[in-house]
Order: structure tokens, then C-alpha cells, then sequence
């Protein structure tokens, strides 16, 4: 029987950076997601490794972004003094400009690229808890994220004659790594999000399916505000996973944002780990070569028992649903009043949510007939798989 090799990548020098204490983006939340992973055993499983990481290579990062954002992003870096340049989207309140940004950057995306490679030299799962920056641009800092890990790695496999499966289920549209791959037909992207009508960024909408040859290989299903978990489910189940079994990729690469949640305090997805854990189960199960990146999750405690649940069912334990005395122990002085690792399954107020339900049909019906055809006809594979 083939055991599961599994690698999580942590760096404990991420608890040396920091965006600002009144910014959203909180990186403490990995080290939070890591000690409660521990405190349910998970760091020491069969089959498993933790693994370092590096900062990316210069070489890596210019294969997506210009050399003079990234020369821009190391002066701003190295700088004592605030500095601002929004041309390329640094310096304001979204994308702040403090010491050793780029540093905190590179090590990010080393850690992406350190999971890519861990996977093609033969681990089933590899997961990077600080990965998922998904809205850089080639020349532009957005969304919090400046330079785009996932785009990098993906373009290394796709210089290894790969096929990826950029799966994104934060509340945010993966814009950037849409743009990079919105003309190739080797590289499948998939985004679940939040409606762009009157969220960020403003984009991943249904006609927007890709050009030339990846015309049809960009599919988005956005999201009204209040879709609860059978609407999640409902838009994963009929319209993400069957072009995910059709495209029949050689790796998953996969970002898992807890952001969807519904007592995040940037979003209004209404969804719980009740949905969140099921797509990460359907994942695991199609037992393709899976690489995850944590992407967003602004409440800390939502995302640390997210990326947990994500990891325990990428290495196939169940966990007990209330949290181990030991980590209550912890976390009891820092004010958080958590005490279960699961929520029950959530449904949205009646109005809301019927709203959402017609408007989630309404994409699924567009997806299967604007991108079914070509994906699944083109790879064997039917529909009701």
C-alpha cells in the first residue's frame, strides 16, 4: 500500500516581518495555524517532513515579474525611511512599504517553489502555509501580495512539460495568475470567489474565459454575497471538479484561502469548515500530485483551524473536534474564546441566500456551456463525472 508523503514548508523567520498593526494581514497567523497543528500531533506523522526554505531566486522571479518593479520593491526594502511609488502599487494603505519587504516577498515564494519541487521529486502534498499571494501583477504591487509565488512556481513546471491545475478557492478572484496564464491551454485556472460586481479586485467574472490558445481555460465562478455551504458546494460539485477529473493534470496546484469564512471581517461569503474541509477531501481523493498555498484568512483563529483541518485530511487523520486542552491554554490569555475545531454546517437567511442560489445556477449554467465543451469533450471525459 503507498503511503502518503506529505512535506509542510515553515519558516520561522516570518515572525520577523510585519505589515502594520492596523493592517489586516497578519502573519502571525501562520505561526498560530503551526502550534495548533502541533498541538493536535500533526507535525510528527509517518510519511511526513517539515521543511525550510529559502528566498526565491531572482532568476524565478523575473520568468513573471519586470525587473524594474522587483529593483524598486529590494530599494523600498532595504530603505529606514517609508517610501511610496504608485506606479507600482507601493506604498499605500493596501500594499505598505516597510524594512525587509522584500526579504519577507522572496521567502514566501521560496517557500512556494520549495513545495513545487518537493512534489515533482515525489511527495503527493506539499503545503506552504505563507503562499497564495495572488494578485501581483508582472509590474504591480495589489491585494497585499508582491510578488505572485503560485505564477513563478507554475511557470518552472510548466518549463518540465507539465500540466497545472491552478485551483483557487480564497474569497478573492486569483486575478494575477489568471493574467499570467489567460493565453496557454496548459495551465487550467479555476477561481471560486466573491462577486467582482462590488468586491476586490473588481474581477473573475464568467465571460472572462481566456484567449487564443487558452481561450476556454480560465473559468471563474463568482459569488454573491451570503452563499452559504451548500451554495459553495453546489458551485464546486457542478462546475470546478468536473473540469478538474476532464483537464486530467499532472499537479494541482491549489490556493486554499480561509477567507470564505463567514465571520472573516474583509468578506461576506458565508461558508464554514464544513464545505472548506469537504473540497479539500475531494482533492485529496483524486489523488493527483497536490501542492497548497494558504492565500487569505483575516480572523486568525478561522484560518488556523482551516490550514489545521486542510493538513489533517491531506494526510488522512481525523481530528477531534474539540480543540486540545493545550492549545486552549494558549490561546485562553490571548482572548480567543474558540474551543471546537469544526463549525456546524451553515445555511444563509432565506432572502440572501435565494439570491445567491439563482445567481450561482445562472454561472453554472454559463460554465457548462461556454467551457464544458471544450474542456470536457476535448478529454474524454463526461459530464457526470
Amino acid at each position: 500500500m503507498h503511503r502518503c508523503r506529505t512535506a509542510l514548508i515553515y519558516s520561522p523567520l516570518f515572525g520577523n516581518f510585519n505589515y502594520g498593526d492596523d493592517h489586516p494581514f497578519k502573519l502571525q497567523r501562520n505561526r498560530l495555524a503551526f502550534d495548533l497543528m502541533d498541538s493536535y500531533g500533526l507535525l510528527d506523522l509517518p510519511g511526513m517532513v517539515i521543511r525550510n526554505c529559502l528566498p526565491i531566486d531572482d532568476d524565478l522571479v523575473l520568468t513573471f515579474h519586470d525587473r524594474a518593479y522587483i529593483d524598486r520593491l529590494k530599494e523600498f526594502s532595504a530603505s529606514d525611511e517609508p517610501r511610496a511609488d504608485f506606479r507600482f502599487g507601493l506604498g499605500d494603505a493596501e500594499c505598505p512599504v516597510f524594512k525587509g519587504l522584500y526579504d519577507c516577498a522572496a521567502l514566501g515564494a521560496g517557500a512556494t517553489f520549495e513545495a513545487v519541487r518537493m512534489v515533482e521529486e515525489g511527495f503527493d502534498v506539499a503545503f506552504n502555509l505563507a503562499g497564495g499571494w495572488h494578485h501581483a501583477h508582472p509590474a504591480k504591487a495589489s491585494g497585499f501580495s508582491y510578488i505572485n509565488d503560485a505564477v513563478i512556481a507554475i511557470n518552472w513546471l510548466l518549463t518540465r512539460g507539465r500540466r497545472v491545475l491552478y485551483l483557487d478557492i480564497d474569497a478573492h478572484h486569483g486575478d494575477g495568475v489568471q493574467e499570467a496564464f489567460y493565453d496557454t491551454d496548459q495551465v487550467l485556472t479555476i477561481s471560486l470567489h466573491e462577486s467582482g460586481i462590488y468586491f476586490f479586485p473588481g474581477t473573475g467574472f464568467e465571460d472572462e474565459t481566456g484567449e487564443g490558445t487558452g481561450k476556454g481555460y480560465s473559468v471563474n465562478i463568482p459569488l454573491l454575497a451570503c452563499s452559504d455551504d451548500a451554495i459553495y458546494m453546489k458551485a464546486f460539485d457542478e462546475a470546478a471538479y468536473p473540469l478538474i477529473v476532464a483537464f486530467k493534470p499532472d499537479i494541482i496546484v491549489a490556493q486554499i484561502g480561509a477567507d470564505t469564512f463567514r465571520t472573516d471581517p474583509l468578506t461576506r461569503l458565508e461558508i464554514t469548515t464544513h464545505s472548506y474541509g469537504d473540497i479539500i477531501c475531494k482533492i485529496r481523493d483524486l489523488k493527483i500530485p497536490l501542492v497548497a498555498l494558504g492565500g487569505g484568512g483575516y480572523d486568525l483563529m478561522n484560518t488556523a483551524r482551516a490550514w489545521t483541518l486542510a493538513w489533517s485530511i491531506m494526510n488522512g487523520v481525523e481530528l477531534n473536534p474539540r480543540l486540545p486542552p493545550s492549545f486552549i491554554a494558549k490561546i485562553e490569555p490571548l482572548g480567543y474564546p474558540h474551543r471546537v475545531l469544526l463549525d456546524a454546517m451553515h445555511w444563509a437567511e432565506e432572502a440572501e441566500r435565494k439570491l445567491a442560489l439563482d445567481a450561482v445556477e445562472k454561472s453554472i449554467a454559463c460554465i457548462r456551456k461556454s467551457i464544458f465543451p471544450g474542456i470536457i469533450g476535448s478529454h474524454g471525459a463526461t459530464k457526470g463525472q
